[in-house]
Protein backbone atom coordinates (compact mmCIF):
# COMPACT_ATOMS: atom_id res chain seq x y z
CA UNK A 1 0.00 0.00 0.00
CA UNK A 2 1.06 3.64 -0.65
CA UNK A 3 -0.78 6.07 0.58
CA UNK A 4 -0.03 9.99 0.20
CA UNK A 5 -1.71 13.25 0.68
CA UNK A 6 -0.63 17.37 1.40
CA UNK A 7 -0.92 20.01 3.67
CA UNK A 8 -1.41 21.76 0.75
CA UNK A 9 -5.19 20.64 0.48
CA UNK A 10 -5.33 19.39 4.33
CA UNK A 11 -8.15 16.81 5.40
CA UNK A 12 -8.94 19.34 8.24
CA UNK A 13 -8.41 22.66 9.80
CA UNK A 14 -9.18 23.52 13.50
CA UNK A 15 -8.77 27.42 14.19
CA UNK A 16 -8.17 28.51 17.63
CA UNK A 17 -7.57 31.48 20.03
CA UNK A 18 -3.83 32.67 18.39
CA UNK A 19 -3.42 29.84 16.40
CA UNK A 20 -4.59 26.93 14.12
CA UNK A 21 -3.75 23.48 12.97
CA UNK A 22 -3.98 21.53 9.97
CA UNK A 23 -4.18 18.23 9.75
CA UNK A 24 -4.19 14.58 7.17
CA UNK A 25 -5.13 11.61 8.05
CA UNK A 26 -3.91 8.02 6.46
CA UNK A 27 -3.77 4.54 7.50
CA UNK A 28 -1.93 4.74 11.00
CA UNK A 29 -1.05 8.16 10.80
CA UNK A 30 -2.72 11.36 11.64
CA UNK A 31 0.13 14.67 10.93
CA UNK A 32 -0.61 17.49 11.84
CA UNK A 33 0.94 21.38 11.12
CA UNK A 34 0.40 23.63 14.41
CA UNK A 35 0.35 27.38 13.94
CA UNK A 36 0.87 29.04 17.48
CA UNK A 37 1.11 33.23 17.31
CA UNK A 38 2.69 34.55 19.72
CA UNK A 39 0.67 35.48 23.34
CA UNK A 40 -0.34 31.64 22.73
CA UNK A 41 -0.74 29.59 26.23
CA UNK A 42 -2.51 26.09 25.69
CA UNK A 43 -4.12 27.41 29.26
CA UNK A 44 -5.53 30.25 27.71
CA UNK A 45 -6.30 29.71 24.13
CA UNK A 46 -7.33 25.64 24.22
CA UNK A 47 -8.45 24.60 28.07
CA UNK A 48 -11.87 26.57 27.90
CA UNK A 49 -12.74 24.33 24.42
CA UNK A 50 -11.07 21.02 26.07
CA UNK A 51 -12.47 21.61 29.46
CA UNK A 52 -9.60 20.39 31.62
CA UNK A 53 -6.76 22.25 33.63
CA UNK A 54 -3.61 21.00 31.35
CA UNK A 55 -3.61 19.35 28.11
CA UNK A 56 -4.24 15.33 28.44
CA UNK A 57 -3.05 14.59 24.54
CA UNK A 58 0.88 12.39 24.32
CA UNK A 59 2.98 14.38 21.37
CA UNK A 60 5.46 13.33 19.00
CA UNK A 61 6.65 16.52 18.00
CA UNK A 62 9.28 18.45 16.21
CA UNK A 63 9.18 22.55 16.45
CA UNK A 64 9.96 24.37 12.84
CA UNK A 65 10.10 27.49 13.81
CA UNK A 66 9.93 29.72 17.20
CA UNK A 67 10.15 28.48 20.47
CA UNK A 68 7.95 27.24 23.17
CA UNK A 69 7.97 26.39 26.95
CA UNK A 70 6.49 22.96 28.14
CA UNK A 71 5.29 22.42 31.89
CA UNK A 72 4.63 19.15 33.08
CA UNK A 73 2.09 18.33 35.81
CA UNK A 74 5.24 16.96 37.65
CA UNK A 75 6.67 20.31 37.64
CA UNK A 76 9.26 19.62 34.93
CA UNK A 77 10.08 22.20 32.73
CA UNK A 78 12.05 22.75 29.40
CA UNK A 79 11.82 25.51 26.50
CA UNK A 80 12.29 23.80 22.99
CA UNK A 81 13.30 25.79 19.60
CA UNK A 82 14.13 24.57 15.83
CA UNK A 83 15.24 21.49 15.48
CA UNK A 84 14.17 19.69 18.72
CA UNK A 85 11.92 16.23 18.41
CA UNK A 86 10.37 15.97 21.44
CA UNK A 87 7.80 13.30 23.52
CA UNK A 88 5.41 15.05 25.82
CA UNK A 89 2.84 12.87 28.10
CA UNK A 90 -0.65 14.08 28.63
CA UNK A 91 -0.35 16.68 31.43
CA UNK A 92 1.38 20.15 30.10
CA UNK A 93 0.48 23.59 29.43
CA UNK A 94 2.41 25.25 26.57
CA UNK A 95 3.51 28.70 25.74
CA UNK A 96 4.81 30.61 22.72
CA UNK A 97 8.10 32.10 23.97
CA UNK A 98 8.57 35.69 22.62
CA UNK A 99 7.38 37.37 19.14
CA UNK A 100 7.78 34.91 16.43
CA UNK A 101 5.22 32.67 15.04
CA UNK A 102 5.86 29.05 16.11
CA UNK A 103 4.97 25.81 13.71
CA UNK A 104 4.96 22.35 15.23
CA UNK A 105 4.58 19.21 13.13
CA UNK A 106 3.15 16.60 15.37
CA UNK A 107 3.50 12.80 14.14
CA UNK A 108 0.76 11.24 16.62
CA UNK A 109 -1.99 13.52 14.91
CA UNK A 110 -3.70 13.16 18.50
CA UNK A 111 -3.74 17.34 18.52
CA UNK A 112 -5.92 17.15 15.87
CA UNK A 113 -8.74 14.28 17.44
CA UNK A 114 -7.74 16.79 20.98
CA UNK A 115 -9.48 19.88 18.97
CA UNK A 116 -11.82 18.29 17.07
CA UNK A 117 -13.29 16.96 20.14
CA UNK A 118 -13.04 20.31 22.11
CA UNK A 119 -15.00 21.97 19.19
CA UNK A 120 -17.67 19.16 18.89
CA UNK A 121 -18.50 19.60 23.18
Amino acid sequence: MLEVKTLDKPDERRDFPRGHLEAVHLSGLDFAVATFEPGWRWSESVAPLAGTDTCQVHHNGYVVQGRMHLRMDDGAERELGPGDVFVCAPGHDAWVVGDEQTVVYDFAGQMANEYARSEEG
